[in-house]
C-alpha cells in the first residue's frame, strides 16, 4: 500500500530546502540510534538529509525545521501527531517502512523505543481506578459502533483472529478463534462462565450456542453493551447471556471457567494482583480460565503516541509481569501459546477493510482522523510483524485440577482435516 500524505508544495515552507548543519547532524544522529533503518529521511523540498547504508525500503519527508526539531524533542508522540496532521509523509509501503524501523530498533537495543526522558514520562499509561478506566475506555470503544462495522468481520470481533490457514478469510479466523478459546477453556453444557471484557458480545452468543454454557459478560462500553444487548435478542440467546455494564473488578457470583479476551491491556500492570483476587473469588474449586493480550518480550511503557492518542491507560505486559495474576493466589498455568503473526494477519484484513472504506469514514469524521487510524493500524501489523508486540493466551485452572488432557490434540482436532499451514507475512 503507498502512502502519501500531505506535502502539495514544499518550497513555500523550506524555500531552498538546506539544513543547517546541526540539523543535518541531528537528523543522522537520530536514524542512528534507530540502528540505521533502510529509510530515507529529507526535510521540506531539500534532498535527503539522511540515506542509508544499502537500499532504501521508502522514504519519510518531514514538511519543516519546527516539525524536525520536535521529532527530536518528543519522538515517538510527534511522529504520530505530525503523520495525522500532513506535516510528514511517508512515500512507500507504510507497512514496510514502519516494519523496518522497529526491527532496526530492535537490533541496535533501545527497547523498541526512541528513548528521551520526555518520552518516557509521555508514555506513561493514565491511571486505570473505576472512574478514569470509564473514560480511557470511552475514548476509543464509544466512537460509533457504525464505524467499526465498516472493517470489522460480521460478529464485530476486535480481537487477534486464529487462521487455520493462512488463506483463510477474516470471517472463518475469527469464529476459529472463539473456537479454539472454548476448547481450550474445555467448556462444558450446562456451566456457567464469566467474561471480563467483552467487546461487542461476540464470543459470549459462541460460547452460550456453540457450548451449551451461560455467561455473564462485563464491560464499562455503552455502545457495545448496547449492541450485545441487541444482538442476544435477535438471536434468543438472552436468557442464557447477560451483558452487564460495569468493571471486572464488580464481578458477583461464582463460576466454572473465567475468560478474558482482549481486556488485559487496558487494566495496567499496577492492577493484576487485583484481577488476580478478582477471578479467585470468582472461580468454583476446580474452575480453570483464559486471559488473552496483546504483550512484550520485556517490559517496557507503550509508544507514546499510541497511549495519548489511540489506547489511554494501555499497558502490554511481558509472560513475567502477567504472572503477577496467578503466582500470589496458586493458580497453575498451564498452557501459553503465541499467536503474534495470527494478530499481524488480523490488522492487515482490518487495514484493507478500513482503505476500502475511508470515503464513508471521511462522512463520519475527518482527513485526520482517517491518517491517524491508518498510522495506528498500519505500525500495529509492523509491530506485530518485527516481534516488537507479541499475542499471548493463558490458560490457567486451580492447582488440583487433574481432569486434563494428556495431549492437546483437543485443540486441533475440530479444525478439520487438511486445513493446517505456517502463518506467512
Amino acid at each position: 500500500m503507498d502512502n502519501l500524505v500531505g506535502m502539495k508544495d514544499h518550497k513555500d515552507v523550506m524555500g531552498s530546502g538546506n539544513l543547517f548543519g546541526f540539523e543535518k547532524w541531528l537528523v543522522c544522529k537520530q536514524m542512528i540510534r534507530l540502528g540505521s533503518p533502510p529509510v530515507r529521511l529529507a526535510v521540506g523540498s531539500g534532498s535527503a538529509a539522511y540515506s542509508p547504508p544499502g537500499r532504501a525500503v521508502g522514504s519519510v519527508r518531514v514538511r519543516d525545521r519546527k516539525t524536525l526539531l520536535q521529532l527530536a524533542i518528543h519522538p515517538e508522540l510527534c511522529f504520530g501527531d505530525a503523520y495525522s496532521e500532513g506535516r510528514i509523509e511517508v512515500q512507500g509501503d507504510l507497512i514496510e517502512v514502519l516494519r523496518s524501523v522497529f526491527a532496526c530498533m530492535a537490533k541496535a537495543h533501545t527497547g523498541g523505543r526512541l528513548s528521551t526522558s520526555s518520552a518516557g514520562f509521555l508514555g506513561r499509561p493514565r491511571l486505570n481506578t473505576l472512574c478514569r478506566s470509564r473514560r480511557n475506555i470511552h475514548h476509543h470503544y464509544d466512537i460509533g459502533n457504525d464505524f467499526y462495522r465498516l472493517w470489522l468481520d460480521d460478529r464485530m470481533q476486535y480481537t487477534c483472529a486464529y487462521f487455520p490457514s493462512p488463506d483463510a478469510t477474516l470471517e472463518e479466523a475469527q469464529v476459529a478463534k472463539m473456537d479454539h478459546v472454548c476448547r481450550k477453556l474445555m467448556l462444558r453444557p450446562g456451566e456457567r462462565v464469566v467474561e471480563a471484557g467483552c467487546g461487542w458480545g461476540g464470543l459470549a452468543l459462541h460460547m452460550a450456542k456453540r457450548y451449551g454454557v451461560t455467561v455473564t459478560a462485563y464491560n464499562i462500553s455503552g455502545e457495545q453493551i448496547k449492541c450485545a444487548r441487541e444482538r442476544a435478542k435477535t438471536e434468543g440467546l438472552d436468557d442464557r447471556v447477560e451483558y452487564i455494564e460495569d468493571d471486572y473488578r464488580s464481578i458477583q457470583g461464582t463460576y466454572d471457567v473465567f475468560v478474558s479476551v482482549g481486556m488485559l491491556e487496558h487494566v495496567g500492570a499496577g492492577h493484576y494482583r487485583e484481577l488476580g483476587r478478582v477471578i479467585d473469588r470468582s472461580l468454583k474449586e476446580g474452575g480453570r480460565g483464559l486471559i488473552h493480550s496483546i504483550g512484550r518480550n520485556r517490559a517496557e511503557l507503550m509508544n507514546a503516541w499510541i497511549e495519548r492518542r489511540i489506547f489511554p491507560g494501555s499497558y502490554c505486559p511481558t509472560p513475567r509481569e502477567m504472572m503477577e495474576i496467578f503466582e500470589p493466589l496458586g493458580f497453575s498455568v498451564l498452557d501459553v501459546e503465541n499467536l503474534r503473526l495470527h494478530y499481524a494477519r488480523t490488522l492487515e484484513h482490518w487495514l484493507e477493510r478500513f482503505e476500502q472504506a475511508k470515503d464513508r469514514i471521511a462522512t463520519m469524521f475527518d482527513e485526520k482522523f482517517i491518517r491517524t487510524w491508518r498510522l495506528y493500524l498500519a505500525g500495529s501489523v509492523a509491530a506485530f510483524a518485527a516481534g516488537h508486540l507479541q499475542l499471548f493466551q493463558v490458560v490457567f485452572a486451580r492447582p488440583d485440577k487433574n481432569d486434563l488432557p494428556w495431549t492437546r490434540a483437543h485443540l486441533y482436532a475440530a479444525a478439520g482435516g487438511s486445513r493446517t499451514g505456517h502463518a506467512r507475512l
